[in-house]
């Protein structure tokens, strides 16, 4: 048998966290590590106490059309990137890595481009957060270094 490696045992770990979430388009999972331990870990889902999708059957941003990275305002839940920011103490995520994984819920596929969205981003940066990990497929993934959203600053356009 063969041993995974540590990036995608830690991506696998991001995936089962998926399985929580509550979206009805794309649910990921997040998990933050910092000197190989786990800190914490976040899913897509409505705030606490609230309803969400799928448990209310339906989308707003589906119902409407609105594409892939638009819109949030309308959406009901917190993204897993936030939730496992705000469950971890910010102490403990400064230089640790904040690794991703998003499952199509119409396919279930993964995400193969996922990506933070501008919110997430600012949070992870404020968050201390060194590097994201988005896995593309089983055993491909992406590694970004926050230091280049800082340095890139995408919201100067």
């Amino acid at each position: 048998m063969d041993r995974v490696d540590k990036i995608n045992y830690y991506l696998d770990i991001a995936e089962a966290v998926t399985r929580r979430g509550t979206c009805l388009r794309n649910n990921y999972g997040s998990v933050i590590v910092k000197n190989d331990e786990i800190i914490s870990t976040g899913y897509t889902g409505a705030p606490r106490g609230r309803k969400n999708c799928l448990d209310l059957g339906y989308c707003r941003r589906k119902q409407n059309d609105t594409p892939s990275g638009a819109g949030y305002e309308m959406c009901r839940s917190v993204h897993s990137e936030q939730n496992a920011i705000i469950s971890a103490k910010r102490k403990d995520m400064i230089g640790a890595t904040l690794y991703l994984v998003g499952i199509n819920k119409r396919n279930d596929e993964y995400v193969s481009d996922n990506y933070p969205c501008t919110l997430c981003k600012r949070m992870i940066i404020n968050a201390g957060i060194e590097k994201v990990v988005m896995r593309d497929n089983k055993t491909e993934y992406r590694i970004e270094e926050v230091k280049k959203w800082i340095e890139e600053d995408d919201t100067l356009n």
